[in-house]
């Protein structure tokens, strides 16, 4: 008996063999929620701006659910300080929890700025490539939109120092005082914007929305571009100060609507040259 016991225990068993298990360290950043989107029943799919790895589009679980961990952290271009995991086989990473740093909430009564936020976000979704960290572009995010919760009615202001420093920063801004048909030099460029002789004596300069840039009057009839606008030599000179220049230094005693609508409208028009596509957001803001 003894005998048969020992065949039993001799014969051979499966050996299973269980995969070993890798965590991933969390990855902790501060980030601004660009959008968001909707995935099965309880889960959403953000697109996020990190400080550090840029942009990046991750999972966050159970985020819909009412009692979600995320609270009210991803609301559009809510600053919070992200926590994610990432591995190199997937492309998007699995967010753990956020912080909330600044919120934009309060902007949300004010039609203007929060259509300004649509605006922000979209272009910023648009125009970033993924996994390209750009420290300027993301202090660019931040202090934009402190000056906006500052005072809503910077709005425009805030407009137009994002978008051109945004075409700036991803390196398709036209020079503004030279011509792209002839190459003239159009102005040389004052340091003070509200110097109004010296705008009203500079010379006249034309964009169209079939070239990027800016051509003078000879050239733009020669080339008889109709589809776009004038910028005005006090919207160039405002350009150039900005660029050089924080914005709360911009135009402080004030910016109205129409305040340099011609150079809002012409950084929109490189935008989506450069994007090749549209923005949703702009007809909303010209409408403002």
């Amino acid at each position: 008996m003894s005998r048969n016991v020992a065949r039993t225990f001799a014969i051979d068993r499966p050996c299973v063999c269980y995969p070993k298990v890798f965590y991933v360290p969390a990855r902790v950043s501060e980030a601004f929620v660009l959008r968001t989107f909707p995935l099965k029943e309880a889960d959403l799919v953000v697109s996020f701006l990190s400080r550090d790895q840029g942009k990046l589009r991750g999972v966050a679980r159970r985020a819909r659910k009412p009692k979600s961990a995320f609270g009210s952290g991803l609301e559009r271009l809510s600053h919070v300080r992200m926590s994610y995991f990432q591995t190199e086989s997937r492309e998007l990473v699995s967010l753990d929890s956020c912080e909330l740093i600044h919120s934009q909430f309060r902007l949300a009564s004010d039609y203007a700025a929060s259509v300004a936020l649509d605006f922000i976000a979209e272009v910023t979704d648009q125009l970033l490539p993924s996994n390209e960290p750009s420290d300027r572009y993301f202090r660019l995010m931040a202090a934009v939109l402190e000056h906006l919760r500052a005072d809503p009615a910077n709005v425009w202001r805030v407009v137009a120092y994002f978008s051109l420093w945004a075409a700036r920063l991803s390196g398709f801004l036209p020079e503004l005082n030279v011509c792209l048909g002839c190459g003239a030099w159009l102005h040389d460029v004052a340091n003070d914007p509200t110097n109004a002789p010296d705008a009203a004596g500079m010379d006249r300069a034309w964009y169209s929305r079939s070239r990027a840039g800016l051509v003078c009057g000879e050239c733009r009839q020669a080339q008889g571009l109709r589809d776009g606008g004038e910028l005005t030599g006090f919207s160039r000179l405002l350009a150039e100060y900005m660029l050089r220049n924080p914005i709360t230094d911009v135009l402080p005693e004030g910016w109205p609507a129409r305040t340099a609508i011609d150079l809002r409208r012409f950084l929109v028009q490189q935008i989506e040259t450069h994007l090749e596509r549209k923005l949703a957001t702009a007809p909303l803001l010209e409408a403002c």
